[in-house]
């Protein structure tokens, strides 16, 4: 048995989508087909991937990790098929790129070399800032474009967006914690328990909105705005915590182990984006960077929700 793109295609929309009926309906194929490919990948890698459970799937540790993999796989195999049709070496210029700190970190290192490889007289000019500070760079142009949570845009009148990556909100858990044993959680749940509030991104404000759609909140006993500062308190027991699949490790920098589950609440996604100018045409440079992710993720959109 071999390993093909159309499994490894398959394992990322269910991993992404948190369900086999939803991928099913985004891959136009039928979900024994998924589950047949997803099956035929864990007997050929000896590890389970995905966790199944009433309300979907998620991923195991050894299933994150397969995934980050996964995801450079397909992407390596666009930019192979981008290649030919391209002139990349007669586009140049210099393009000021705004980044948030969640994707400077978690999203862009990867792409970026990528990007680097495949257009060399292109040199991207980065600059991390909060996202109000960024949507005002770009109205006033002093930016070209931007990568950042698009979820949290709010100058909409003015930017233009798209939407690369919805990674979905779950449950983080120390190993062995009480709630991975309850055969259904929800945010009543969380709210009996110490909690670790990331502050950075909007995080915090984000939380604050689908935590107000409930009659219950959350306990928190300390805010944060470092990720890897909530990694290691959750693994070490001293609370929980609801974030992205996008900042998700199965191990804190201690080497103790982080779980997760889905919740049965509705929680939005977290996206990843490009936003511009509305109404201002991109650079030739501008419009390549804008294409390159865009074709990253198969034309946008590409969901890593539940």
């Amino acid at each position: 048995m071999t390993v093909s793109l159309k499994k490894i295609r398959y394992f990322i929309a269910a991993a992404e989508s948190g369900q086999i009926s939803h991928a099913a309906v985004e891959l136009n194929v039928s979900q024994s087909a998924v589950t047949a490919a997803i099956q035929q990948l864990e007997t050929l890698l000896g590890v389970r991937l995905l966790e199944r459970h009433p309300g979907g799937v998620s991923l195991t540790p050894e299933g994150s990790r397969f995934l980050l993999h996964a995801r450079n796989v397909m992407a390596a195999v666009e930019e192979a098929m981008r290649v030919p049709r391209t002139s990349n070496a007669n586009v140049a210029g210099t393009v000021r790129v705004g980044v948030t700190y969640t994707v400077a970190g978690y999203f862009l290192p990867p792409h970026h070399a990528r990007f680097a490889r495949n257009f060399p007289n292109v040199t991207l000019d980065l600059y991390e800032a909060s996202r109000a500070t960024i949507e005002q760079a770009l109205i006033d142009g002093a930016l070209d474009i931007a990568v950042m949570l698009v979820s949290n845009l709010e100058a909409r009148d003015s930017l233009q967006s798209e939407t690369l990556l919805r990674s979905r909100r779950r449950l983080w858990t120390p190993a062995e914690h009480p709630l991975l044993r309850m055969p259904a959680v929800g945010l009543a749940e969380v709210a009996e328990h110490p909690y670790v509030m990331l502050t950075v991104d909007e995080a915090s404000q984000t939380a604050d909105r689908y935590w107000a759609g409930s009659p219950h909140r959350p306990n928190v006993i300390f805010r944060t705005s470092s990720v890897e500062a909530v990694r290691s308190m959750v693994a070490a027991g001293m609370g929980i915590t609801v974030l992205s699949d996008m900042v998700y490790r199965p191990w804190s920098l201690e080497g103790q182990r982080l779980e997760t589950r889905v919740l049965e609440d509705t929680i939005p996604t977290m996206d990843v984006g490009l936003a511009w100018r509305r109404g201002t045409p991109l650079g030739h440079a501008t419009q390549a960077f804008h294409d390159f992710l865009s074709l990253a993720y198969s034309g946008g959109g590409q969901s890593l929700t539940d």
